[in-house]
């Protein structure tokens, strides 16, 4: 069992930058691949980022590319989402979720846990 907590939304105009943080309980954090996914106003829940067990993966969505960072410290049992360049189409919640296989994936159903979500809300 694993159970995540996010933290590090807010509130910020365009252009600037926040980094979200979802610590994780359970001795085999390190054997997960960790995502990102967001839900804005009246949208599906859609991927952001992930990052494999290890940290040398990752995946990101087309629209975070370059702007977006996901990291992970196995030690802390913490995984990381470094937000750049932020606009108004970045609201939303943002959720983390763990997968038990290690590699990384992209799709919601592949996912095992998830946290409560954290709000993020970019002003123009």
């Amino acid at each position: 069992q694993v159970q995540l907590v996010e933290s590090g939304g807010g509130l910020v105009q365009a252009g600037g930058s926040l980094t979200l943080s979802c610590a994780a309980s359970g001795r085999t954090f390190s054997g997960y691949a960790m995502g990102w996914f967001r839900q804005g106003p009246g949208k599906e829940r859609e991927f952001v980022a992930a990052i494999s067990w290890g940290g040398g993966s990752t995946s990101y969505e087309d629209s975070v590319k370059g702007r977006f960072t996901i990291s992970r410290d196995n030690a802390k049992n913490t995984v990381f989402l470094q937000m750049n360049s932020l606009k108004p189409e970045d609201t939303g919640v943002y959720y983390c979720a763990a997968h038990r296989w290690g590699n990384v994936v992209t799709t919601r159903h592949e996912y095992d846990y998830w946290g409560q979500g954290t709000q993020v809300t970019v002003s123009s």
